[in-house]
């Protein structure tokens, strides 16, 4: 397989300093990077990104996902690998990612179990994080970017 073009980032990098710079910050709001990783992954997912996929199975086994986590996260409602906080921020993930597919996109109750979770801070956290990694799909994805080839 080969991409479409070279990755945007790199034909803009001046953009780079710029997404650096938010994934840092988005990773600074006390939210636990397995957590972190295991939206990642789901939000890959849902979103078909191979590059996303098999990278971020990757961080999340280096992160401490277990085994059985990563090899459930897709089926994580009936998975009994994961926390309910866990479960709360998968749940906030996959409505995030998926806002076209009902009217009300993030219904309040997925909004308030995270919220049960998580404070304000933790929750911008992942909201930053999800969106940032729909960024990162919505990217690979157009320019068909190959699993497991350098990319980013």
């Amino acid at each position: 397989m080969k991409a479409r073009m070279d990755n945007p980032a790199t034909v803009i990098p001046e953009v780079m300093p710029a997404i650096q710079d938010l994934i840092k910050a988005a990773k600074k709001g006390g939210v636990p990077e397995t957590v972190l990783e295991l939206v990642h992954l789901r939000a890959s997912q849902i979103n078909g990104c191979g590059f996303c996929v098999d990278l971020g199975a990757r961080q999340a086994k280096k992160s401490g996902v277990t085994d059985e986590q990563l090899h459930a996260v897709a089926a994580w409602r009936e998975a009994p690998y994961f926390s309910d906080a866990e479960r709360a921020a998968l749940a906030l993930a996959e409505a995030a990612t998926r806002l076209a597919d009902t009217p009300d996109a993030v219904p309040d109750h997925v909004w308030e179990e995270a919220a049960h979770h998580f404070d304000e801070r933790q929750l911008a956290s992942i909201i930053l994080w999800v969106a940032t990694t729909n960024f990162f799909n919505r990217i690979n994805v157009t320019v068909k970017q190959p699993a497991g080839v350098p990319g980013w």
